[in-house]
């Protein structure tokens, strides 16, 4: 396979919750960007200016970025194959990613590239957004301005065309197998459909989550496929994503990015790359920015499994955990401990495997996986053994997403939660305002329900409308399943009755307080659409 022309920055593979954001801040700061995904119905969305998930100011992001030059989203006037001073895209014939659903949160959320066939890019497929005369990538690590408007965002199907660029950030899922082992597929797949196109000068960063030893991994596959000298004639380094679902924008200027290069100048150069957004570089070598990206994960998972243990452990002694908590905490220096809840999402659920799968202790991280899976299960039988079989007996579930205010509902404990209750043989209805699941209004999953859970504590669910909603259309005897505690009443499990009257006493609380500060009670005129 012959190497192509070098006409773009930085490439991207996989354009997830991690991928996508990252390309979209790279463009907009005047980087040439080439994105690349298998999913066309994420790819269509991107061309007609939409992003394909939340992502707080993503879509304002697109949009400016779509704004930026004249070459729009629908390929009109991108330059196609025959054209003299097209992109050189012809010698991509490699295989492209073979297409694992693999997810991969808060770290590499981008599925699996796949599309056999999918043919190279000509005027009527590619979508560039932004002007084609874009300045080059900054050398030195100085940050672009963002909202310059001058970068662009090109669009493919081909992994190989990735090797347009100098830059090449992988942001690929790595999931684990269920036998406690990181699943390398979409990473390997990847990887073989560059060697043929990678030349001198180019870099590869893994954005993704990934094993201990991994970048070693890559770097050694390559030198010993292409006989490449890591850190003098290719670059390989990781730099794994840090930043909170729902915080990209805030949090990609202000992280320190952690930079694990092989070789000489692995990192140097990997730091040229990221450098354009400012945010404090750290050098490091590769095993331990992965390890502190997975043990990063793991405190989080470890810290949230603790309160989690100590709920059940307050049910077997009937005691109530929130009373603990604030025990444990109240104006006590070395206290601390969180709240209960669903603990899951695509890294905390899966990144623990990483290090399991070659611990010194085997058995304790599984232990912390172990304690957080089973709070569905917890749940489901502290509802049976306050109202009796729940066969036959309408179950109401809020939420779907593994966290609060997202709609990403991958690896969240919520499904696992609505298949234990369907073994239960209740009937089940959802209601989650965010996610793209298609799922019940809420007044209908309410009515008629002898149990309510919030399986996710979005800002709705902790409105108190929302719990009077419960009282005046689930059953008169309803109970209230609310291990995030929303509407602070401080009681897991709970009958309606008791949940109302401290309600109720709030809001008249807040009437008065209103009245005597002079405020107005009315509620406020609703924005017009």
């Amino acid at each position: 396979m012959t190497p192509l022309e070098r006409t773009a920055d930085v490439s991207v593979i996989g354009l997830g919750r991690v991928g996508l954001p990252l390309a979209l801040s790279f463009a907009d700061r005047g980087l040439r960007v080439v994105g690349i995904d298998n999913d066309p119905a994420r790819l269509s969305a991107l061309r007609e200016g939409a992003m394909p998930f939340q992502e707080a100011g993503t879509q304002e992001l697109l949009e400016r970025v779509r704004r930026g030059g004249p070459a729009g989203l629908d390929g009109a006037d991108a330059p196609g194959p025959d054209d003299a001073d097209a992109p050189g895209l012809d010698g991509a014939d490699g295989p492209v990613l073979d297409g694992a659903d693999a997810p991969g949160p808060d770290d590499a959320d981008a599925p699996g590239l796949d599309g056999a066939d999918a043919p190279v890019l000509d005027g009527a497929d590619a979508a560039v957004l932004d002007g084609a005369d874009a300045p080059g990538l900054v050398v030195g690590g100085k940050p672009g301005p963002r909202g310059s408007g001058s970068g662009q965002l090109e669009l493919s199907e081909r992994v190989a065309d990735a090797a347009r660029a100098r830059h090449i950030v992988i942001t690929l899922g790595t999931p684990s197998f269920s036998h406690i082992e990181i699943d390398m597929r979409d990473i390997r797949s990847a990887l073989d459909d560059l060697l043929g196109v990678l030349s001198p000068g180019h870099s590869l960063v893994l954005r993704s989550t990934v094993a201990p030893g991994t970048t070693e991994f890559v770097a050694g596959y390559l030198a010993k496929h292409r006989g490449f000298s890591i850190g003098e004639e290719v670059f390989v380094a990781h730099a794994p994503e840090r930043i909170a679902a729902g915080r990209f924008l805030e949090e990609i200027d202000t992280l320190p990015c952690i930079i694990g290069g092989v070789g000489d100048r692995s990192g140097e150069v990997a730091a040229e790359l990221f450098g354009v957004f400012g945010a404090p570089i750290v050098q490091t070598t590769p095993v331990q920015a992965e390890l502190a990206k997975i043990w990063a994960n793991i405190l989080r998972y470890t810290h949230f499994a603790l309160p989690n243990l100590l709920m059940m452990d307050c049910e077997r002694h009937r005691a109530n955990v929130f009373e603990v908590i604030d025990l444990i905490n109240r104006d006590y220096p070395r206290g601390g401990i969180a709240q209960p809840g669903l603990t899951a999402g695509t890294c905390l659920r899966k990144d623990f495997a990483f290090s399991e799968e070659r611990s010194n202790a085997p058995g304790m991280l599984l232990a912390v996986s172990r304690v957080n899976e089973s709070v569905p299960l917890f749940l489901v039988e502290g509802m049976r053994r306050r109202i009796g079989s729940l066969a036959n007996r309408k179950v109401a579930v809020l939420g779907l997403a593994f966290k609060a205010d997202t709609d990403d509902e991958r690896d969240s404990l919520a499904h696992k939660l609505v298949r234990l209750l369907e073994r239960e043989l209740a009937d089940v209805a959802v209601h989650d305002p965010h996610v793209p699941t298609p799922t019940a209004p809420l007044e209908e999953a309410l009515r008629g329900a002898a149990a309510v859970v919030v399986a996710a504590n979005h800002s709705e669910f902790r409105e108190p409308q929302t719990l009077s909603a419960i009282a005046a259309l689930a059953a008169e005897d309803c109970l209230v399943v609310d291990p995030w505690n929303c509407w602070g009443a401080g009681q897991v499990f709970a009958y309606t009755a008791e949940l109302a009257a401290p309600a109720v006493a709030g809001q008249d609380d807040r009437s008065r307080e209103t009245k005597a500060s002079g405020e107005q009670t009315s509620p406020p005129a609703k924005p017009p659409a």
